[in-house]
């Protein structure tokens, strides 16, 4: 365990402070990015909230919480839920100049017929930084 992360501590200093690359680690509340997408069989809409980027020449990594609205229609019988819910996913983002690929995860909770469980989609959006 201890040499894995010797060997991390190795790959992160070996990225941020080659003089080869200019990769930079950034740490922030808010990126500037907006991106829609699919999920479990419905739709998202969300932006960037706090995160852990890495900038590699013109790509930029970005891995952090995704607050977002999904919208879903409910096709259980019964009591329905709202189709739009502000829900709060995870995922890795990464922007190349201007345009953002997303690949988000939100978590659906347990019902009375379902476990619970993660459900991974895909995303394309705009970066206004």
């Amino acid at each position: 365990m201890k040499n894995c992360f010797y060997a991390a501590g190795l790959l992160i200093s070996g990225l941020c402070f080659s003089q080869e690359t200019p990769s930079k680690i950034k740490i922030s509340f808010f990126d500037g990015i907006a991106v829609a997408g699919y999920v479990d069989h419905g739709a998202f809409i969300n932006f960037t909230g706090p995160n852990v980027s890495l900038t590699h020449h013109n790509v930029k990594f970005v891995l952090g919480m995704l607050p977002s609205l999904r919208i879903k229609e409910d096709r259980s019988s019964g009591t329905k839920n709202s189709p739009i819910m502000p829900t709060l996913g995870a995922g890795l983002t990464m922007v190349y100049k201007k345009i953002a690929l997303q690949i988000p995860a939100y978590y659906n909770t347990k019902t009375a017929d379902q476990n619970g469980n993660w459900k991974i989609g895909f995303g394309f959006g705009y970066s206004f930084k």
